[in-house]
């Protein structure tokens, strides 16, 4: 916790049954972040360099620090310590040197030699599956276009084999039993609820447990299929392209006819999406559209070279990618060059409003969901928890220290470009976000007064970096689609009560979403 000093977090035990928490250590040296072992003892601590590399000490009982590894600027998105055997004599490290996909290695603490565990020549390893007793790896999962386990203990391929067999989609495990006969499977078959399921490996046999969401285990949904796209400079674009249920009466992944379509941009930007059921891909579709997510260079989960193929390039080649993945929708036919809206949270806020500025006819409308739109005063607005990461940030997205990276941002942000934006704009924006500072919306949305320009403001006074009480995301969800209908024509629940209950204001452009005036007057009495 970070209450002694807000840059920098304090490890403390809390006791469960009774919630009283102890102090471990008082964080003094920096570090940014710590490894336990299974006796609940720091063991190792990270700490942030000035080049935006970290290092890494080995903390011995009276956490007395030693280095024992580096890690360079160039790994430092994709190498990580991730974890220790139960015995505390072997360090897991998520590695990325000397190589270009994650793998997992393991250190000897006693002899420091390291062996390659699982690794992957087309995607990171993203994850493992332990023995509970050992904590030895059995198995691990990449996630390209779908995720994959791949056994590294032979006894387990039977298993996976039969899990693949009998469950639609894909499935991923959620737990085991200390003896790890017996494991919880979470299955998404896409196209239906996610289920949880109980596995018997002695016996092969799964127990259903319970839907997920079972208002949905009895509609068909929406199918999700994985895409390669080219950018422009022969990168490939790992992207997900989610159709309406029935849109495609010949599953071969391509719309029968050509319909509007949300290119849904996810945040970070050192975040993926993967293959399975998303509920914005699913609502979006069930309101009409098509919905393309593409992982755009600086997407986790496919190699270093992939993350750093970002550097620098926040507005630029980034923005490249979405603009050839939409270029891709047209020519196969999934959408029409007019009926394209851009939407996203945080970075995907940011290239939003990258697409609404500088490529001002690409996109018929876009939503900015707490998203920079000035990124000098992003850069000078930091959590003071992220000090450790500030050096990072500065290399990947551009310096304000200095006068030449001041106007490399400037040249990059949205507010420099906003005289060129044409068509309509929502704006989403929680009151007390600490990442994204209000002003950022402020900005936008004052700017485009003064020209005159239309947008529609939402400011949710009791929110963060996005909005996470239920009323609230009730709320925004039913003017994002009244926006999105007005603009690309698909289906919309009237408004009607789904503001009740939220903290919902509307600064500007209540007229500019169908029902959202009469709903707030509503609300007001």
């Amino acid at each position: 916790m970070n209450n002694r000093d807000p840059k920098w977090f304090d490890p403390y035990l809390l006791n469960t049954r009774t919630g009283e928490l102890t102090k471990i250590a008082e964080n003094t040296s920096e570090y940014d972040g710590y490894i336990i072992d299974d006796d609940l003892k720091l063991r190792f601590a990270t700490k942030a360099m000035p080049d935006g590399g970290s290092d890494v000490f080995r903390l011995d009982d009276k956490l007395n620090a030693t280095p024992f590894t580096t890690i360079p600027f160039e790994d430092s998105q994709t190498t990580m310590v991730s974890g220790m055997t139960n015995d505390g004599k072997t360090l897991f490290i998520l590695e990325t040197r000397g190589r270009d996909k994650a793998a997992i290695t393991a250190t000897n603490l006693d002899t420091g030699e390291t062996t390659t565990v699982a690794e992957s020549d087309k995607a990171d390893v993203q994850g493992v599956l332990s023995d509970p007793a050992t904590g030895k790896v059995l198995a691990s999962v990449t996630r390209y276009l779908k995720t994959e386990w791949t056994a590294i203990d032979p006894a387990l391929q039977p298993d996976f084999d039969f899990l693949t067999a009998n469950l639609p989609g894909q499935w991923t495990l959620g737990g085991q039993s200390r003896d790890n006969n017996i494991w919880i499977v979470i299955n998404d078959p896409v196209t239906a609820s996610v289920n949880y399921q109980i596995y018997d490996r002695a016996q092969k046999k799964l127990t259903k447990l319970f839907d997920v969401r079972p208002a949905l285990a009895h509609h068909k949904l929406a199918p999700m299929y994985g895409v390669e796209i080219k950018a422009r400079d022969g990168l490939t674009l790992p992207s997900f392209l989610t159709l309406p249920a029935g849109a495609d009466s010949d599953g071969d992944g391509k719309p029968d006819t050509p319909m509007p379509m949300v290119l849904n941009v996810h945040g970070g930007p050192w975040a993926q999406d993967i293959y399975g059921y998303d509920p914005e891909a699913q609502w979006l579709a069930n309101r009409g559209y098509a919905v393309l997510q593409v992982n755009y260079r600086g997407s986790t989960g496919y190699g270093k070279a992939f993350v750093n193929a970002a550097d620098r390039e926040w507005g630029g080649k980034m923005h490249e990618d979405l603009l050839d993945a939409v270029k891709w929708a047209i020519a196969e036919n999934v959408t029409t060059e007019d009926k394209v809206a851009i939407y996203g949270g945080s970075y995907g806020g940011y290239a939003t409003m990258v697409g609404m500025t500088m490529t001002p006819t690409t996109f018929a409308c876009g939503v900015d969901i707490v998203g920079v739109t000035n990124l000098t005063t992003f850069m000078n607005t930091l959590p003071a928890y992220w000090d450790s990461f500030r050096a990072q940030l500065y290399r990947r997205v551009g310096d304000p220290t200095t006068e030449d990276g001041k106007a490399f941002l400037a040249s990059r942000s949205p507010i420099t470009h906003i005289a060129d934006i044409q068509r309509p704009l929502l704006v989403a924006q929680g009151a007390n976000d600490p990442r994204v500072n209000k002003d950022e919306s402020d900005q936008i949305v004052k700017a485009m007064k003064e020209k005159g320009l239309p947008v529609t403001y939402l400011l949710y006074p009791d929110e963060g970096h996005g909005f996470a009480k239920p009323a609230n995301r009730i709320s925004s969800y039913a003017v994002y689609e009244g926006f999105l209908a007005q603009c690309l024509g698909g289906r919309a629940q009237p408004i009607g009560d789904d503001l009740n209950g939220s903290s919902l204001q509307v600064l500007e452009g209540a007229e500019h979403v169908e029902g959202l005036q009469p709903a707030l007057d509503m609300l007001a009495r």
